[in-house]
């Protein structure tokens, strides 16, 4: 494919993703060999799916509403399942296998509002034509229709490297999230940091489990490929899961290093708490003697007064006692390396 469409059915209304309704708007971006399409609707659509055989075709879909589900059911002649796929979002990396095209579903990581967030993409490769349906805005895929656009050679005109590019796009645009999640974790920690370490060790969980069952998937696709294309593309899926083993790897030390990261916030805790503990503990024992002294003197203050013929005498042995008693304590705190 040699040129980029243009962007057009723009339309607000609300979409439900895990319980939360956000307002999004909905957006065809419409590729083809032909060059721009300023218009992307049904019929435009349909028009370009029909000489898809000699002009190609690539339709993304940012938040699909109930008309996109009915082009793609009646239009494309697309399975209910994978549509209802798209509907109930929260699947599995996959790829399935139909006749007439293949269904996959390839997940991306991205760094939002200072956590892990994970995008859904779902992709429909025919012999001829692509199509992607996300919910959420795809800058990577906006990116690479920006790079056709200038460089409409990159295509090489085969829809095998389409797909190649976008896949690839999207699995290397989780590596800037992975980037941001270890600067967070390396910050220096403080009082708040123990939640967080939780927050981000639950995020770093979730995304190992989708970037191994991502893996299994790019695996499959070097030893088999996509069968609906017939271009070899073994090389280049090849190096997409490179990329994909690169990112389970970095999950995997991250998860090491926030449990290292927990540990030692956990240690400082205690070492903190060991030494209040042992300060307290080294005041309280000084003052063990001397309550005893004062106790004892107290009581027998009338008895050594007679016996130490006046009072001034007695107060001051009783006092002498007590810093003798201070002394020893701390003579033998400080040798025993207590304080």
């Amino acid at each position: 494919m040699h040129a980029i469409g243009g962007v057009s059915a723009m339309r607000a209304e609300n979409v439900g993703s895990a319980g939360v309704f956000l307002r999004m708007r909905n957006v065809r971006s419409l590729i083809t060999t032909e060059g721009k399409k300023p218009e992307s609707e049904i019929a435009d659509i349909k028009r370009c799916f029909a000489a898809a055989a000699h002009a190609g075709l690539w339709l993304d879909i940012e938040a699909p509403d109930a008309d996109d589900f009915k082009l793609l059911q009646n239009v494309f002649k697309f399975h209910p399942l994978t549509i209802e796929d798209i509907q109930h979002q929260d699947q599995r990396p996959k790829i399935d296998e139909y006749p007439e095209y293949n269904f996959a579903v390839i997940f991306q990581a991205d760094w939002t509002a200072d956590e892990v967030a994970f995008r859904e993409h779902h992709l429909y490769v025919g012999p001829h034509y692509l199509i992607t349906v996300h919910l959420e805005p795809a800058p990577a895929l906006t990116q690479l229709q920006e790079r056709l656009a200038k460089s409409p050679e990159l295509s090489m005109g085969q829809p095998g490297f389409l797909t190649y590019l976008v896949i690839d796009a999207l699995v290397d645009a989780t590596f800037p999230a992975l980037e941001q999640l270890d600067e967070r974790i390396t910050d220096k920690a403080s009082r708040e940091s123990l939640q967080r370490i939780y927050h981000l060790k639950h995020s770093v969980t979730e995304l190992r489990r989708f970037l191994g069952a991502q893996r299994d998937v790019f695996q499959r696709l070097i030893t088999h490929g996509v069968h609906i294309q017939q271009q070899d593309m073994t090389l280049y899926y090849r190096d997409v899961y490179d990329h994909i083993v690169r990112q389970y790897e970095t999950v995997d030390s991250l998860r090491d290093l926030l449990s290292s990261a927990m540990d030692v916030y956990l240690s400082t805790v205690s070492n903190r708490l060991n030494q209040t503990m042992k300060t307290l503990t080294a005041i309280a024992s000084l003052f063990l003697p001397l309550s005893f002294l004062t106790g004892f003197y107290g009581m027998n203050f009338a008895y050594l007064v007679t016996v130490l013929e006046t009072p001034q005498i007695a107060f001051w042995v009783g006092i002498s006692t007590m810093l003798g008693a201070v002394a020893i304590q701390l003579y033998f705190f400080r040798r025993r390396g207590w304080i």
